[in-house]
């Protein structure tokens, strides 16, 4: 009896082990991955601009909402205009959700139109969410020889820019070659700070710039006059700039206008945080829920009133589908605006 005992004791025994050894192993918790572990959020610019102040504010916000993570810091990697930091982070950056980063809202229109720059699949990437949409402001200074658009196409305007890979050079070149525009453009600045003193001492005519960035730095030679935006890109008008044509409505050629709205379309990705590939779908839903809860805190909303950032926020599944959009535009539409951007 003992022994028989024993026996179904130990059949039971061993059965349960067996159980317990075919049940999944429990799913660790997001929150708990980023305890005592260093977030990082990579930004493609130098200090100064709008994508190095939504970067910081990403990384502030972020330090209130992962407080168990050891550190949130923010990581500047200019170059190429935004692109060197766009692949290190495709390519090398740590995948597991500690490595974020604020890129250039074009590199999807880079992806498509110059694939060997462009080595990276947006599809991949994933959008944690969106801080604003971002226009692009064409900012002359008040002495400027050419006052209007108008006067634009008549006249030479002197247009400071980064390089040719930059929004600063490419929107220009978009009007200077579907539209007649008279651009004379001047590279080599090595970033916003530098091509907006430029413009200040009269070296250049114009810059084309994120409004995001203008409205914070140049607040006040904005409402002195001593600079005036007179272009704007994106799909509909900044709310602070109705009276600002966009790029797409100087044109007449139905074709331009198509080709200037796919080079505009990344406006509404705007300042984005992202995630690269590979990072576990378990943890982005975790960010992007942190993300979504975050821009309506009013605590937060607070802080970025305080630094005269524009909120207005968009999940990451949106800003996602703007995205994936872009790289299924028309091929001949891409070669267009492909062309056009080398001015």
């Amino acid at each position: 009896m003992n022994m028989h005992r024993r026996m179904v004791t130990g059949a039971l025994l061993l059965s349960t082990g067996l159980l317990c050894a075919s049940l999944p192993a429990r799913a660790e918790d997001p929150a708990d991955f980023f305890k005592d572990k260093t977030v990082r959020v990579l930004v493609g610019h130098p200090p100064g601009g709008s994508y190095d102040f939504y970067a910081r504010l990403a990384a502030d916000m972020l330090r209130v909402y992962l407080p168990q993570a050891k550190a949130v810091i923010v990581e500047n990697k200019p170059g190429g205009g935004g692109l060197v930091a766009t692949s290190y982070f495709y390519n090398q950056m740590a995948k597991d959700g500690t490595a974020l980063a604020v890129l250039p809202e074009t590199i999807a229109n880079t992806q498509v139109m110059e694939p060997e720059v462009g080595k990276w699949d947006v599809t991949k990437l994933r959008y944690i969410g969106s801080f604003s949409p971002v226009n692009t402001a064409f900012v002359r200074r008040k002495n400027s020889p050419s006052k209007t658009p108008a006067d634009m196409k008549k006249q030479e305007t002197i247009v400071g820019c980064t390089g040719t890979n930059a929004q600063s050079y490419q929107y220009p070149a978009l009007l200077k070659v579907l539209d007649g525009y008279k651009f004379k453009m001047i590279c080599g600045y090595p970033g916003a700070n530098e091509y907006s003193i430029a413009l200040e001492r009269g070296e250049i005519d114009l810059v084309s710039s994120a409004w995001n960035s203008w409205r914070v730095t140049h607040k006040r030679q904005l409402d002195a006059g001593d600079l005036v935006a007179v272009i704007q890109t994106g799909l509909k008008r900044n709310h602070e700039l109705p009276d600002v044509p966009l790029m797409q409505e100087l044109v007449d050629d139905p074709e331009s206008k198509q080709v200037i709205e796919f080079a505009s379309a990344g406006a509404m990705i705007g300042r984005a945080l992202l995630a690269p590939p590979g990072v576990p779908e378990e943890r982005i839903a975790f960010l992007r829920d942190i993300f979504d809860k975050m821009v309506k805190d009013p605590a937060m909303i607070a802080m970025a009133a305080q630094r005269n950032l524009e909120l207005d926020p968009q999940p990451g599944t949106v800003v996602q589908g703007y995205s994936d959009a872009i790289v299924k535009t028309p091929p001949a539409v891409v070669a267009k605006a492909a062309m056009a951007f080398k001015g």
